[in-house]
């Protein structure tokens, strides 16, 4: 029984005012994911092998800067093929050993050293723009540049870019020990995966998890052809399990396309059609050498079901056949990629020209400016940290801007206190190798939980490495917090609150880009001027459009108010236009099985209507009103369905009343 006189307990608002804001809770929250065992074993020895070496030869120094090297080297160890492991290795390690040949020829030098820092942001920022590789590249040249103007480095003006490099090259050799006995591996294991997942669609078909299914199924799919495509740029389809994995790839195309048909059904798929799709997964997944059994499967009883029916039977032919060849042309369902120096050419035209490209480059430069002039203008020890945060909290690939100041200052202070006790407790020397294999190890088992976990891993590595360099102990631990804090200020106001961008994210913009061209597939899947092929091209670049979106739309939501909010308010849209997407492919299904093909005029009236829409989100801050009648046509038209997605879509557009 309570006591008269006790403080009553706080009731629901007072609770609700104590709460953290809901996109604080968003982006604090750990993104669920398996810890990459072979990866946590590589980080613990590439970055404690070093240490190791360096104290036995007597140069601890050089041991702590190999040991930076690596640390490099994990955070772009991310790819799952072997090959692109070499380029998300090797060459960002390139552009790093130039990044800190550069810083380490300013040191000193002033004012020389903050116009020399700056003008390497812009290049960086500029470079972060084409691409993931490109991205980490830039990170590196412009993270080691402020470290080599930062701090001095010992010995001649090469040695540290080549013991770093040689730091990173071992993550590399590492990586790519088990090459010789996993060679495709990672890709077949993706194919598998993308089987899996649809296997999982059928199943969700009718029911309400099929939009997350669908999305996943999308993403992996994305996966699988990106790691597939990444080894086609050297193989030239020569290579005969390339061509396999290609045709598994487009084989399995068809099941997706019938998912939607069944969903707009609302029943259920048998169970029998998503277990012969585990039982092709398991078989991708394993090379079997034993001939598939023909697929067991009850008598369809709509055409989305005789549509899977006929695709599993496809697969499991294909499986069969020790020559694709023969069943699927490769070229025609996926297209060749263009040359490696095409590519090259066509990515620097665009940074060159893009005015995006110029914004960021520009906005970085800006922020790393204000930092190296601030640490030049006042006593800052050890000032490099400041810029160091600045670099990490505008990556325009990792997220938002606010959401990553605030998870820096977070996962900073998280990773200091365990940083205060190692220096405070542990002795320097060769305790160090056995500190740093814990340390690193936590890296990569704590950067799939999300930026604010990686951070918290990272710091104590750092710092500890920058004890062995400058042995400053415990000292280190405040001023790096205070550095923390500065280039998190600098990063929110000169980065984000001064930019008008980032009161205007351009939601509608993008989002109507993705309309616009959904009413060309719609246009593209009921004629006969564009083949199949081109069709299926077209139908996955704008999945893969909507899957970016999806992306770019969840970041979105981390914002705090009121972007956050404007965001919320639109991602109905986005499931609404992912929807009239899934409903083209059903009706094209439907036509394939049978059903009328309708008159141009229900399609000329279905595109118009997605076109203005699309003019209506462009340039919306937020949701507004796109008037115009709806044309209906027959009921019993196979487009009828879509022509109510579209209906829906216009209504979640219009402002509430």
């Amino acid at each position: 029984m309570r006591r008269r006189d006790s403080p009553a307990p706080p009731g629901p608002r007072s609770l609700s005012a104590l709460a953290p804001p809901p996109w604080l809770v968003r982006t604090l929250k750990p993104q669920p994911a398996p810890i990459p065992w072979a990866a946590v074993a590589r980080a613990s020895i590439a970055l404690a092998l070093p240490l190791l070496v360096g104290l036995a030869a007597g140069q601890p120094a050089y041991g702590a800067l190999a040991s930076m090297g690596a640390l490099s080297g994990v955070i772009g160890d991310t790819a799952d093929a072997y090959r692109m492991r070499i380029l998300n290795i090797a060459v960002p390690q390139l552009f790093g050993a130039i990044g800190v040949t550069i810083g380490s020829l300013v040191f000193g030098h002033g004012w020389v050293a903050v116009g020399v820092v700056t003008l390497v942001a812009l290049v960086s920022g500029m470079m972060s723009t084409i691409g993931a590789v490109a991205s980490v590249s830039g990170l590196l040249l412009l993270l080691n540049s402020v470290v080599g103007a930062g701090l001095p480095m010992p010995g001649e003006w090469w040695l540290a870019p080549a013991l770093m490099t040689g730091g990173g090259l071992l993550v590399l050799t590492l990586a790519l020990l088990a090459w010789p006995l996993r060679s495709g591996i990672p890709e077949r294991a993706a194919v598998a995966a993308t089987y899996r997942g649809v296997a999982a669609l059928l199943e969700a078909a009718g029911t309400e998890r099929y939009d997350d299914a669908r999305a996943a199924v999308t993403t992996s799919l994305n996966h699988s052809y990106d790691l597939v495509l990444a080894r086609r740029t050297r193989a030239h389809g020569r290579n005969p399990d390339l061509v396999r994995l290609v045709a598994q790839l487009n084989a399995i195309t068809p099941v997706i396309e019938a998912a939607p048909a069944a969903h707009q059904c609302g029943v259920p798929m048998p169970p029998e059609f998503p277990a012969q799709v585990r039982r092709l997964a398991d078989a991708v997944a394993g090379r079997a050498a034993t001939p598939i059994a023909d697929p067991d499967l009850p008598p369809p009883s709509d055409p989305s079901a005789d549509a899977v029916d006929h695709a599993l039977r496809h697969v499991a032919e294909l499986l069969n056949d020790s020559d694709p060849h023969g069943i699927v042309n490769v070229d025609d369902g996926l297209g060749r990629p263009a040359a490696l120096r095409v590519r090259a050419r066509r990515a620097a035209r665009n940074v060159v020209l893009s005015s995006a490209s110029w914004r960021y480059g520009l906005r970085l430069a800006l922020c790393i400016g204000i930092a190296q002039s601030l640490v030049s203008l006042i006593e800052v020890p050890r000032s490099y940290w400041v810029a160091l945060t600045v670099t990490f909290v505008l990556k325009p690939d990792f997220g938002s801007v606010f959401s990553r100041a605030v998870l820096r200052a977070l996962g900073t202070a998280a990773g200091l206190v365990v940083a205060a006790a190692v220096l405070s407790q542990v002795p320097r020397g060769w305790w160090d190798v056995p500190v740093m294999m814990v340390l690193a190890a936590l890296i990569p088992a704590f950067t799939p939980r999300g930026y604010g976990y990686q951070t918290a891993a990272i710091t104590p590595v750092i710092l500890l490495l920058s004890d062995v360099l400058n042995h400053q102990g415990f000292g280190l631990v405040v001023p790096r917090l205070v550095d923390s804090l500065i280039g998190c200020g600098i990063s929110l106001v000169a980065g984000y609150l001064l930019w008008p961008e980032s009161w205007h994210t351009r939601i509608g913009d993008r989002l109507a880009d993705a309309v616009a061209d959904t009413a060309s597939y719609v246009e593209s899947a009921f004629g006969t001027a564009v083949d199949a092929a081109a069709r299926a091209r077209m139908r996955r670049g704008l999945y893969r459009d909507m899957s970016v979106i999806r992306t770019e739309f969840q970041r979105a939501l981390t914002e705090p108010p009121p972007m956050g909010a404007r965001a919320a308010a639109w991602w109905p849209l986005v499931i609404a236009v992912e929807r009239i997407v899934d409903a083209t492919t059903a009706a094209r299904v439907r036509i394939g099985h049978g059903a009328g093909e309708p008159t141009l005029t229900e399609v000329g009236e279905i595109a118009r209507q997605l076109r203005e829409l699309a003019d209506g989100l462009r340039d919306s801050e937020t949701l507004e009103e796109v008037p115009a009648p709806f044309t209906t046509g027959p009921q019993e038209s196979v487009l009828e369905p879509l022509r109510q997605e579209v209906v829906a879509a216009r209504a979640i557009a219009s402002p509430r009343e």
